[in-house]
């Protein structure tokens, strides 16, 4: 397995843009990622970049459809074609908003949810292996990769009980069971080991300041 992904990492790239940034944050729910994301915009506009914030799935018009048809879906999908619904909007995304926003000079694209969920997801959580979506992957423009990734890394119990604490309705992905978020939280870990170049575990576990700051150091090395 080890050697079939360093092949397949081979054919992704990140973006060749002088003083522009892709930057994405991942984790389970719970892990605090809209609050992160309003921290790092603060910290990027002070410092007079231009910062596009989108999600996935959605950031588009048919993106944001394709969203809504997901998480509302009142039936299971079948793994591979919630996969292949995923890459759709995320093919799109990139061609409609990310890829022409980091040609500006100074623009930072910072994104919730990229392809490291789609392989925590779909890959580890739905069983279609890691292999299958960095190979679905492969080619352009889906082999895109962000300049950084911060995880939010919280335990299984954590996020439960930050979901609790919402209060929220559950959509169609919060409404699995416990199992799948174990495996899920495999993923994300498993893909920080495939990519330690680019991923950045944070123990989100520690208070929302405490985790902006270790982004933020981070961060000053990346622009720098």
């Amino acid at each position: 397995m080890k050697n079939s992904i360093e092949y397949l990492k081979s054919f992704y790239r990140t973006p060749v843009t002088p003083e522009s940034f892709f930057l994405s944050l991942e984790g389970i729910e719970g892990s605090g990622k809209s609050t992160q994301i309003k921290h790092l915009e603060k910290i990027l506009t002070d410092k007079g970049y231009r910062v596009l914030t989108l999600r996935e799935p959605g950031g588009t018009e048919f993106g944001e459809k394709l969203r809504e048809a997901i998480l509302k879906s009142s039936t299971p999908l079948h793994p591979l074609a919630e996969c292949h619904l995923f890459l759709a909007s995320r093919a799109q995304l990139l061609e409609e908003k990310i890829l022409p926003f980091l040609l500006v000079p100074k623009s930072v694209v910072i994104l919730d949810r990229y392809i490291d969920s789609t392989m925590a997801y779909q890959g580890k959580a739905r069983h279609l292996g890691l292999e299958t979506v960095l190979e679905l992957h492969r080619h352009d423009p889906l082999n895109l990769l962000p300049h950084r990734t911060y995880f939010l890394d919280i335990t299984l119990e954590t996020s439960l009980d930050r979901q609790a604490k919402r209060g929220q309705e559950k959509d169609y992905f919060e409404s699995e069971k416990t199992e799948f978020y174990a495996n899920l939280i495999d993923g994300y870990k498993e893909m920080a080991r495939i990519f330690p170049e680019r991923i950045l575990t944070i123990d989100a576990s520690k208070t929302p300041e405490e985790v902006s700051q270790v982004m933020a150091l981070d961060l000053e090395k990346i622009l720098a």
